[in-house]
């Protein structure tokens, strides 16, 4: 450090001053530099449970009007609330998604069976679908150059049994990885209970850590638990009515693996204007072009009048028009967070994306008023 001297009336005082200062500025950014480096660090730890850590927040957000009403008739007994919401948890989400897990899991490897073994005769499937249909729609293939029916029935082929053989394996992966997956389970009820026990005293902890003004603060923390809400609710509540409409209809019509393909239409209802109907419409039209009349009609209408619906009837009371993204935004940040994050990206992709909106509207708004 270079300390500069001025003398004035008062002596040597301008140069105690500068070095106090500096001294002052030196240890504020050293301060800043060990915050920085023990919070990555912090995080770097909890990265193996992070969506652990993750799933706990937003069933804490979730569930906490629940919390609230035990809260208010138990007398304000914030321990008992909290245990209660998080055995309410238990009961609503963890154990029917283990049930659904495992019975996932069972089928995908049913269906890869089937296939590998030739009880389930795709080829043969495919050339009945070829033969029902007129000229133009192959030359129509030729032309996009998509191959003939030959090289689109091998890459249909190859592609099912893939498909089947991974959702099987990584269902099974969590039942055979029984200790990890105990673990982040544990972690997450854990961390659960003191999230509905002490949430608010938290959320007061970080509005008074946060650097930001207290108005940027509220308005960022606000639109995190809506979007987070809006998210699950909005998306994962519709997508599990749309995926269970289209496999009880599989069911009833006795298509084969009805489970597997009404999962699958529920992950694909997550994603907007792509939806549903990329399984059922195929399908169905299968059905028309086998002379299987009844079940080709029977499956447009659930398709048409109840599946495609649902979104429209069921989106604006269990989301509300203020949290809702545009489709586009939600579409390439829940496509984007897949690829990169995972199964969780469905969740994060659309919340970084609300995040990304919500600060750059708060620092136009600042821009504007500057």
């Amino acid at each position: 450090m270079v300390l500069y001297v001025t003398r004035g009336t008062d002596g040597s005082l301008c140069g105690r001053e500068h070095c106090l200062v500096t001294k002052a500025t030196i240890q504020g950014l050293s301060f800043v530099v060990l915050v920085i480096g023990v919070t990555a660090a912090f995080l770097w730890l909890l990265l193996p449970y992070y969506g652990a850590i993750l799933w706990a927040v937003i069933l804490a957000i979730l569930f906490d009007p629940l919390r609230r009403r035990l809260e208010a008739r138990l007398g304000g007994c914030r321990n008992l609330a909290a245990a209660l919401s998080v055995l309410a948890c238990i009961c609503i989400v963890v154990i029917p998604g283990a049930a659904i897990l495992a019975s996932l899991a069972q089928e995908a490897a049913s269906l890869y069976n089937r296939i590998n073994t030739r009880e389930f005769d795709l080829a043969t499937l495919l050339g009945e679908i070829q033969g029902a249909l007129p000229p133009f729609v192959e030359k129509a293939f030729a032309t996009l150059n998509l191959g003939d029916f030959v090289e689109i029935r091998t890459r249909l082929t190859s592609f099912l049994m893939y498909a089947s053989q991974e959702v099987a394996t990584r269902a099974l992966s969590i039942g055979q990885n029984t200790a990890q997956f105990f673990v982040s389970l544990g972690v997450m009820l854990y961390l659960l209970f003191f999230l509905f026990r002490d949430g608010r005293l938290l959320a007061n902890l970080i509005r008074k850590a946060s650097p930001l003004s207290g108005r940027h603060t509220d308005h960022i923390l606000e639109k995190f638990s809506s979007v987070v809400a809006a998210t699950v609710k909005g998306n994962i509540i519709i997508a599990a009515i749309q995926g269970g409409i289209g496999g009880i209809a599989f069911w009833m019509l006795g298509i084969q693996a009805a489970l597997l393909w009404g999962v699958l239409m529920a992950f694909l209802s997550l994603l907007p204007a792509i939806g549903a109907a990329l399984v059922w419409v195929p399908v169905a039209v299968y059905f028309l072009l086998a002379a299987d009349y009844f079940r080709g009609v029977v499956l447009f209408a659930v398709g048409v009048l109840v599946i495609s619906t649902v979104d429209n009837l069921l989106r604006p009371p269990l989301v509300g028009r203020g949290t809702r993204l545009p489709d586009y935004v939600v579409l390439i940040s829940t496509v984007g967070g897949l690829s990169v994050i995972g199964m969780n990206g469905f969740v994060i992709g659309p919340l970084i994306a609300a995040l990304f909106i919500a600060v750059w509207s708060l620092f136009s708004e600042e821009q504007l008023h500057s």
